[in-house]
């Protein structure tokens, strides 16, 4: 600590008239003031008739810099008309020699008071200053500790989170953040103008045509055809869903700690799971939609909710079993089984990750989940009419002649338009709306459900980012599993897995929604997806990409369209005449001559 200065009470403790006022009822303030980047702190103490500025030299600014200054500040208790009026008795007996040597006296008692005044004041001071820049000392010490504290805890925690699996956080979607913006809104308002236009040119073509307006919506009806069927196919698989997997794990966990060979018992219980599994959630959707003949529309709803529930359940043995078998309960006691409610409320909520609780909303918006609900409506005839205008008349066959390579061609540039706001209209009817709105339904307060994925640069990002909530599965339960039994080696064959997985799903899909096999998007997921995911990789970041990233969707959304459009009128057109391998599984589109 260094001492700049010390005002002595010479000059402070005047009066208005020059003389120095008596020592009587006077006092000092002290203050110390500390400044840096720990905060600030300040002492203050009363002493007599005293002024001291006292400062430690400015170091060099860097972190933990600290400045501290120290004022002694003298107030008296007398008014200041006092102290005059004492200076004028005293001008008035200035001829006294006895009362001049009697104030000398005062002066020179006043200024060995003061002495000992000033060497008390130094002494609290050393003592504030010196406690003041220890404390200051120890915070940047403090802090680096809290620093190291906090960042071990956040890599116990990431590895937490690793050993763990997903963390569910209150999140909203971002479309919803994005529809705040008044720019982003006016583009969610031309694709509704867009809306308008396509059923104002839908009633002035069939007031041209028919004389009349024509608004049916036979489209839907039919594909939206048997929800009675639809209805109790899907309630069974929910009950098997709810029953099975969970009082068979409540089964296996009461056993488990109790015999002797526990493979055995983990053999056997997963031979008679996957059986019930494999009569109850496979077989059965399959022979409902194939004997009963259901549309497409219904088809998806029942095949889609089959994939479902298969995720689901064994999300739920995969993150219950292991607790199981970790806590080993007291003797007498079975082990803990989650309460059937959480799985309940899992089987509903929009994520395939089990968890026994989420972060929940205080209450439902259901003016939120009033809009949410006209926007899945919206979408649906926003998809009728892409339909019915675009994609109908392109490739209803009017006579029969053989598709050449320049019609192939045209068709598939004609189909990127309709192929590409589906693609977005699935992106918003089912990724935001009805997402949202079992969410809200059930104050589910992780809404991300997806990213930013139309900034992606690459197709690795893209993946990442489309469905958050098929991704998150996958991850967790395929890639991270797979890297886990090779002992963390193999990780483009873990990669490489999961991909052929997914796209086997998907062809599943579409397979049975359609009622035709044509392994196009097969093709485009599990050879070019593979290909672009590896060479359009994280790696690249330029905007360039993403422009790639673009004409690649709309050229494959453009495919899709055309290849599966042509199929289906040739299965109309050119039906199967046999029931051969061969012939379920050969495009009718390939010998078809329309």
């Amino acid at each position: 600590m260094h001492l700049d200065s010390i005002a002595t009470p010479d000059e402070e403790a005047t009066g208005p008239e020059g003389d120095r006022p008596a020592a009587k009822g006077a006092k000092f303030i002290i203050t110390a003031e500390q400044r840096g980047a720990g905060g600030s702190a300040t002492v203050t103490h009363s002493r007599k008739r005293a002024r001291a500025l006292i400062s430690c030299p400015s170091p060099p600014r860097r972190p933990g810099f600290i400045s501290v200054t120290v004022v002694i500040t003298m107030t008296t208790t007398e008014p200041a008309t006092s102290l005059k009026h004492r200076h004028v008795n005293g001008s008035a007996s200035d001829s006294s020699n006895v009362e001049s040597h009697a104030q000398d006296g005062d002066v020179r008692q006043w200024h060995a008071h003061a002495q000992k005044v000033k060497l008390k004041i130094l002494e609290q001071i050393q003592e504030h200053v010196s406690g003041i820049l220890d404390e200051a000392l120890d915070e940047p010490v403090r802090g680096s500790a809290e620093h190291l504290t906090k960042a071990k805890g956040k890599k116990a925690a990431k590895t937490s989170r690793m050993d763990d699996g997903k963390v569910f956080l209150a999140r909203v979607s971002l479309l919803d953040e994005l529809f705040e913006i008044s720019h982003i809104r006016t583009i969610y308002h031309m694709f509704i103008a867009v809306l308008l236009i396509f059923c104002f040119s839908t009633l002035a073509v069939d007031y041209i045509d028919q004389g009349r307006l024509v608004l049916e919506f036979d489209l839907l009806v039919f594909a939206f055809g048997k929800l009675g069927t639809v209805t109790w196919v899907w309630a069974l698989m929910f009950l098997h869903t709810l029953l099975v997997p969970y009082y068979s794990l409540v089964a296996w966990g009461s056993l488990y700690h109790r015999v002797q060979s526990k493979t055995g018992l983990c053999a056997v219980m997963f031979l008679v799971v996957s059986a019930i599994q494999s009569c109850v959630l496979g077989l059965l959707p399959l022979y409902v939609v194939v004997h009963h003949q259901l549309p497409p529309a219904s088809r998806f709803i029942v095949i889609l909710e089959q994939i479902r529930f298969a995720m689901k359940s064994y999300s739920f043995i995969r993150e219950t079993a292991p607790a199981v078998m970790k806590n080993t309960p007291k003797e007498g006691l079975n082990p803990r089984a989650p309460p059937l409610s959480t799985y309940l409320y899992f089987l509903f909520a929009p994520t395939l990750i089990y968890r026994e609780s989420y972060p929940r909303n205080r209450n439902v918006r259901w003016n939120y989940v009033a809009v949410t609900l006209g926007m899945i409506c919206g979408s649906l005839f926003y998809a009728y009419f892409i339909l019915v205008r675009l994609c109908i008349p392109v490739f209803r066959p009017e006579s029969k002649q053989p598709l050449s390579e320049r019609k192939m061609i045209l068709s598939i540039f004609h189909s990127i338009l309709p192929g590409i706001m589906l693609l977005l209209l699935c992106f918003f009817a089912f990724l935001h709306c009805w997402l949202n709105l079992f969410a809200e339904l059930l104050r589910f307060a992780d809404r991300m459900f997806y990213k930013d994925w139309w900034n992606s640069t690459s197709f690795a990002n893209y993946y990442r980012t489309w469905n958050v909530v098929v991704h998150d599965w996958l991850y967790y339960y395929g890639y991270r599993d797979f890297l886990w039994l090779s002992g963390r080696r193999f990780r483009a064959a873990a990669m490489l897995s999961v991909f052929i997985v997914s796209a086997v799903v998907h062809e599943y899909a579409l397979t049975v929604g359609l009622g035709f096999f044509y392994p196009v998007m097969f093709f485009l997921f599990a050879v070019l997806g593979v290909v672009f995911n590896f060479t359009l990789n994280d790696n690249r970041q330029s905007p360039v990409f993403n422009v790639i990233m673009w004409a690649c969707l709309f050229l494959g959304q453009g495919v899709q369209v055309c290849l599966y459009c042509q199929e289906w009128y040739a299965q109309i057109h050119c039906p199967r005449t046999g029931n051969g391998f061969w012939e379920l599984v050969t495009p009718r589109s390939w010998s078809c001559q329309r």
